[in-house]
């Protein structure tokens, strides 16, 4: 009988690896995951869609190339909606490393925890929806990755324009804590920059002759 049970547990464990694990508001493979994924439950302040939006967001290093300081970044940081309007989302990641985009600030009764997620564990691509409530609200957009939303995966969501822009969204908001490289001018440093600048300038003329 144990032997039977043991062989139950382990085909059913295989049988959920080979179709990826579904568990309540989740689909999950190797590749990646996504969360809350909702495309035709109506918020309880709307009574019909005020539209359908197709919305593709990219993720990659090469995104964040326009800001000075940044590592990673979406292709766009911001995006605005009617009321009640329904997102198809295709998130795109260009890079190898592992990403997602999360949306915070949803309501609880449809949308667990407030939010909806989407991760990629590499270069790939995942589509999922959500419906947004009436109200006037700017949402984050981030990777909550370790140091991946403060090295400049963040963006925001409007809803009817927002109620204003989220701090620290690169390319339209400042930052709370704005970034600062102070350098230390001490003599010993000024003696060495110095140094480094004649050696610099003294190698090509060395070079020119050793030939």
């Amino acid at each position: 009988m144990k032997s039977i049970l043991i062989f139950s547990l382990l085909l059913a464990s295989s049988l959920a690896n080979a179709e990826g694990h579904h568990h309540t508001g989740m689909v999950m493979d190797e590749k990646g995951m996504i969360m809350n994924d909702n495309p035709d439950r109506l918020p309880r302040d709307c009574t019909k869609l005020s539209e359908t939006v197709d919305i593709t967001i990219h993720a990659g290093q090469q995104y964040a190339t326009k800001f000075n300081g940044k590592m990673f970044a979406f292709d766009k940081q911001e995006w605005n909606v009617k009321p009640c309007a329904k997102i198809n989302i295709t998130f795109i990641n260009d890079d190898q490393i592992r990403h997602q985009l999360m949306i915070h600030g949803l309501p609880g009764y449809l949308y667990p925890d407030g939010m909806f997620h989407l991760e990629l564990n590499g270069a790939g691509k995942l589509q999922a929806s959500l419906i947004l409530p009436s109200q006037k609200k700017t949402y984050l957009v981030h990777c909550e990755l370790p140091q991946h939303m403060e090295k400049g995966m963040k963006a925001q969501l409007k809803v009817d324009g927002g109620d204003g822009d989220l701090p620290s969204i690169p390319g339209i908001s400042a930052a709370v804590n704005a970034d600062d490289y102070p350098v230390d001018w001490t003599h010993t440093n000024l003696a060495i920059l110095l140094l480094c600048v004649l050696a610099g300038s003294a190698l090509p003329l060395l070079i020119l002759k050793l030939r």
